[in-house]
């Protein structure tokens, strides 16, 4: 039996050659926009099902990559038919990557609630992802489309001290949403954040269920915190380890000496050999960033010769004796 064939590009308003991202950005715009709880329009219920259908295929790369088999040269409207041997398909990926499963519904699982089109290509399918947790499809009650809220991301400044050591965050976040009014709501929400020690620039942290809402009682969405750590007065960090710089007298350089160097894991007391030059680096192992799945980073001691800004006389005559008695030039 033929069905009309739907141009999922043309309901989201996009070109076929649209990134992911673009994707997800046209369908949040559509759907507050027709969403039955804020458009009290007739059509308003039927579009938000159509926008949701479109959603569903060009979100996940795969069953748009399928949607894409059918050639661009289809227009809204025409009579359409699957290809041949289409329902003998195997739509998932091996080789033991990313996989998806896809589970084949019937009239209990809500069928009908996507276009004959959409069944007549995947059979009202709910699916499944093997890996990065559940998209629940189908249908919930009053056949309204149930569906995961969406993830969201925003970032989250930390301490070089709260990154190393790990702890509790508190923060006070902003959340907007669409009322059912159709008004902007700005709500306030404060979060507990763990941070986990050792925890880099731009990894992410994870609030389970912090999302978006999902509809037609689908599970929330998380929220992801994308870690950057400020800049500090004393250490640098370079992947996982740690970089400082250690003052030393010239007589320490010279002679030698021990040290105390406050480092972010505690207090340590460095040998300076004898001979020490300046800019000269020392690693510590195992002293740098602490590593949850491995060997922690090392610390990088950058030895710096100081020399007195206002030397008093005696220091200033042995400073003379020893200019006329050492046969050393450092430029030779």
């Amino acid at each position: 039996m033929a069905v009309k064939y739907r141009d999922y590009y043309e309901i989201l308003g996009i070109k076929r050659s649209a990134a992911q991202d673009e994707v997800q950005r046209a369908y949040r715009k559509l759907a507050r926009k027709y969403h039955p709880d804020v458009n009290k329009a007739a059509n308003a219920e039927e579009k938000f099902k159509e926008l949701n259908e479109a959603y569903e295929v060009l979100k996940d790369p795969e069953k748009r990559k399928m949607y894409d088999q059918l050639g661009p040269n289809w227009k809204a409207g025409q009579d359409f038919r699957p290809p041949p041997g289409w329902e003998t398909r195997d739509f998932g990926q091996g080789g033991g990557g990313y996989h998806t499963e896809f589970h084949w519904g019937g009239a209990e699982e809500g069928a009908g609630g996507f276009s004959d089109f959409f069944e007549s290509l995947f059979g009202g399918m709910g699916f499944k992802q093997a890996r990065g947790g559940a998209t629940h499809g189908g249908f919930g009650r009053g056949g309204t489309l149930r569906r995961a809220g969406a993830d969201q991301e925003t970032s989250i400044k930390i301490t070089l001290e709260e990154a190393f050591h790990g702890g509790t965050k508190p923060i006070l976040l902003q959340s907007r949403s669409i009322s059912p009014q159709g008004q902007l709501e700005v709500k306030e929400k404060r979060y507990d954040v763990k941070i986990p020690p050792g925890i880099l620039p731009n990894q992410k942290i994870r609030l389970s269920g912090q999302g978006e809402e999902g509809t037609g009682g689908g599970p929330k969405g998380h929220l992801y915190l994308k870690v950057e750590i400020e800049p500090h007065p004393v250490f640098s960090l370079n992947g996982r380890d740690i970089s400082m710089e250690i003052p030393v007298s010239p007589w320490e350089a010279i002679l030698g000496a021990e040290v105390r160097v406050s480092a972010l894991s505690g207090s340590i007391d460095l040998k300076i050999p004898a001979g020490t030059q300046g800019g000269q680096k020392m690693r510590l192992r195992g002293k740098g960033m602490p590593n949850p799945k491995g060997a922690p980073g090392d610390l990088y001691v950058t030895i710096a010769v100081k020399v007195p800004t206002h030397p008093s006389r005696k220091e200033l005559e042995l400073f003379e004796e020893l200019k006329k008695s050492s046969s050393f030039d450092p430029r030779a």
